[in-house]
């Protein structure tokens, strides 16, 4: 091939056609990537920005599962209060009903009951728990919230059985106006702590909600700003393509008209 000798004419078609050439493939590409930057080679600081925003938006949507673990752990904690809740109000019912009599068979009934319903605040402490965390059961919770992990918020546990509320003393067969009343004021100073408990998780409760939804709009600008750095526009690419494909083929006719050319001075010496 290095001992062929073209026309002046030809080369420079042959050239013209070997460049339209390379521009259809390029634009080909980008039509099935959907991308005009496909590799550092098309454009090396929109590929690696893009990649950056990619990466950190990768890395947002990672955490995004964990604040939902942890939204949900906060969510079922504070389910658990408000049925624990429930138990004590049914509780302080038992201990006004004591309160009202004298006969300490009926009051020894009523114990009995409130006993079982100790049992059961104590069963639905445990039960409270989401992938092994329980904040009702004295298990802390760590959320992650950003990619770096230098935001965080820690959800402290509390221990909300009858014994961790002050009310398991309270159980006794009430044989006397005095265990009463302290029952009484057991599940009073209870139903307090579980207030301030129920204000405390809801209030981080709304943090990592908030978070999560800025997490969420922030992976979303970051892959527009990755997009914008590098997809094609389909319409424009398109119609580049239409284009090249005509110029190729003007390319092709101006080569075949210079070797004609070539072809007509060859035969002045025939």
């Amino acid at each position: 091939m290095a001992n062929i000798v073209l026309s002046g004419g030809v080369r420079s078609n042959l050239l013209q056609l070997q460049q339209t050439s390379n521009l259809i493939t390029q634009t080909q590409t980008r039509l099935a990537t959907g991308k005009r930057v496909n590799s550092a080679l098309d454009n090396p600081i929109n590929f690696f920005t893009a990649q950056s925003l990619s990466v950190r938006a990768n890395d947002l949507n990672a955490l995004l599962d964990t604040m939902s673990t942890g939204i949900n752990t906060i969510q079922a904690a504070n389910n658990g209060i408000s049925s624990i809740t429930k138990l004590v109000q049914t509780a302080q019912s038992l201990v006004s009903q004591a309160q009202q009599t004298s006969d300490t068979a009926v009051r020894a009934t009523l114990s009995s009951q409130f006993t079982a319903l100790l049992n059961q605040i104590d069963q639905l402490a445990s039960d409270a728990g989401i992938n092994g965390v329980n904040l009702l059961n004295g298990n802390n919770l760590t959320i992650t919230l950003n990619e770096t992990g230098s935001s965080t918020v820690t959800i402290a546990g509390v221990t909300d059985t009858a014994n961790g509320l002050s009310i398991a003393s309270a159980a006794n067969n009430w044989a006397g106006a005095a265990d009463i009343t302290a029952a009484s004021a057991d599940l009073t100073a209870a139903l307090v702590t579980l207030r301030s408990q129920s204000q405390a998780l809801s209030s981080n409760l709304q943090t990592v909600q908030v978070r999560q939804d800025f997490t969420k709009a922030m992976i979303n600008t970051l892959n527009t700003g990755a997009d914008n750095l590098t997809l094609a526009d389909s319409n424009e690419e398109g119609a580049n393509l239409l284009a090249l494909q005509t110029r190729q083929q003007l390319s092709t006719t101006a080569l075949s008209l210079a070797a004609q050319a070539d072809q007509n001075v060859l035969r002045l010496f025939g």
